[in-house]
């Protein structure tokens, strides 16, 4: 479902501040796969989804989605393959719009667009069946403005509009490192309900390592531009944080920096 090939990205090439975002990545997720991404600040992981996702270029390499390259598509025409949820939940909605008229731009994402009503009563109808599904009462506020809403109510309303019109590839950043305790909680119970629902292929960057190992079947570590590590099935499963801050040791000669990720 997606192939990146030799991808290589170089922030202010050639300038004392020149950076190796990207060194060589390959990676491929067959359809289902759910891959958990950890790394410390800088390790790359946001900058490989955003190589995905269309915005940002790569100086070389392949990307590909169900079979089709797509390096030199621009942003918008990807989101008609790609579901995304930020890491802001102010990110991934219109806070000036009600909560149909968001869920209705997300609907058309992947569909022709027309001058036809945007919320029909058909439309409507099927909205309300999903927003039940996230157990927040959101179905009875349609006409409410998301600006209103609170940022664990915006993130399952992001994590709704990403996935609803089951995308090739759903891609989340961090999208719970912004909440509160107990709303990250929610937010990861409704992620994975929703991934396993759909059966969607998933591409998961966190700093929880904890996160990282509970959810998902593979789990791939970064540093420094490049992908260090992975594991996936029983050997997945068995893994600790302690394992994983181990295996960094090992390959890097140096212990992992992150408190936040061993703390979650």
């Amino acid at each position: 479902m997606l192939d990146l090939r030799n991808i290589v990205l170089t922030f202010n090439e050639g300038t004392p501040d020149e950076k190796k975002a990207l060194q060589t990545i390959n990676l491929h997720l067959a359809e289902g796969d759910f891959v958990t991404i950890i790394g410390s600040n800088g390790a790359g992981k946001s900058t490989m989804m955003n190589v995905i996702s269309g915005n940002l270029m790569p100086d070389a390499g392949h990307v590909e989605i169900a079979g089709k390259e797509v390096v030199h598509l621009p942003e918008y025409k990807r989101s008609a393959y790609i579901g995304r949820v930020f890491q802001d939940p102010m990110a991934g909605t219109a806070p000036s719009m009600t909560i149909e008229e968001n869920l209705a731009m997300a609907y058309a994402r992947n569909k022709k667009r027309g001058l036809s009503a945007g919320v029909t009563k058909k439309r409507r109808e099927l909205f309300v069946e999903y927003l039940k599904t996230l157990h927040l009462g959101l179905e009875d506020r349609l006409t409410a403005k998301v600006g209103l809403l609170s940022g664990g109510e915006r993130q399952a309303l992001s994590l709704l509009m990403a996935t609803f019109t089951e995308p090739n590839i759903l891609l989340l950043d961090e999208h719970t490192a912004a909440l509160d305790p107990s709303r990250a909680e929610l937010i990861t119970k409704l992620t994975k309900e929703i991934v396993q629902k759909f059966g969607l292929t998933t591409l998961m960057v966190t700093h929880n390592m904890q996160q990282a190992l509970d959810l998902g079947n593979r789990l791939i570590m970064m540093d420094k531009g490049q992908i260090i590590f992975e594991a996936s099935g029983e050997e997945k499963a068995k893994l600790t944080i302690a394992d994983l801050m181990a295996e960094f040791q090992r390959i890097r000669g140096t212990q992992f920096e992150s408190d936040r990720a061993v703390l979650g």
